[in-house]
């Protein structure tokens, strides 16, 4: 629904993808391929000593019912079935892992044109529930989330979050760590015709009165190429440079540079993902 909030997990989302998702470091090589039918194989090389591991990936569809079969190296077998419009604007998707018969879990999302609940429950005799739910429209939403263990009666995770979303530009505020850390993002589109983003996050905890900063940008060279760099408090500077060599088949390359430990040599990272 195009006027719904977006679920609490996005709260902040667009900033954090932008200053940390695809970057790959420690030396480590992945190789993913996926198929038309929804076969994949992923190939992760770490350092050196370690052994290649893998993962076959399974996708099915059929209407509104779509079954995601994960199998490892190493025998472990990831199950999640997720059905959408059993009841208008819900989807309900239930996963588990074999041989780990306490694994199985229940999730249930609900769109409401000024609401967005997720729930989710453990399938086991002392289940895990967590609850999140934002308010608001898809420019401005305030929303929380709760975590319970049965087994311990205890609250796991109690967080709360708000933010402001408009075209070219998205602005957070989150209190996560049970209440001990505030954590305020920013991310703004400069220049839509080049792609060139940038983003903030700024973090403080309570308990230790920390404070923590990292700033990144993106730009577009071309259609097909992206750069993005990172800068944090911590003398850490990251780069990251992605080609998209053919529709949906990527290259990427990012490395590391601590300032601080100058005797450290730099960290590097490649992944290739293919789709024929």
């Amino acid at each position: 629904m195009g006027s719904s909030p977006a679920p609490f997990s996005d709260i902040g989302k667009k900033a954090k993808d932008l200053l940390t998702k695809d970057y790959n470091f420690d030396q480590k090589f992945t190789l993913s391929v996926v198929g038309s039918t929804g076969l994949g194989i992923t190939a992760n090389g770490l350092k050196k000593d370690q052994i290649f591991v893998g993962d076959i990936n399974t996708l099915y569809k059929s209407g509104n019912i779509t079954v995601d079969v994960k199998v490892d190296t190493y025998s472990n077998v990831s199950t999640k079935v997720t059905k959408t419009d059993i009841l208008p604007n819900t989807k309900i998707a239930c996963s588990f892992k074999i041989p780990d018969h306490k694994s199985g879990k229940l999730d249930v999302q609900y769109l409401h044109p000024h609401a967005a609940i997720d729930s989710s429950i453990g399938l086991n005799p002392a289940p895990l529930l967590e609850l999140s739910a934002t308010i608001g429209s898809k420019d401005l939403s305030l929303g929380g989330e709760i975590g319970f263990d049965t087994a311990s009666s205890l609250l796991t995770k109690y967080n709360a979050g708000i933010s402001f979303n408009k075209p070219d530009f998205s602005a957070a505020l989150l209190l996560t760590d049970k209440g001990q850390t505030l954590k305020a993002t920013y991310i703004h589109a400069v220049d839509s015709a080049n792609g060139t983003t940038v983003a903030a996050e700024l973090t403080h905890r309570f308990s230790t009165s920390e404070k923590s900063f990292t700033l990144g940008s993106a730009h577009a060279i071309d259609p097909h190429t992206v750069v993005k760099t990172r800068l944090s408090d911590s003398g850490k500077a990251a780069l990251l440079w992605q080609r998209e060599w053919r529709p949906k088949s990527l290259i990427t390359f990012s490395g590391e540079y601590d300032s601080k430990a100058s005797s450290a040599a730099p960290k590097f990272g490649l992944s290739l993902a293919l789709k024929p």
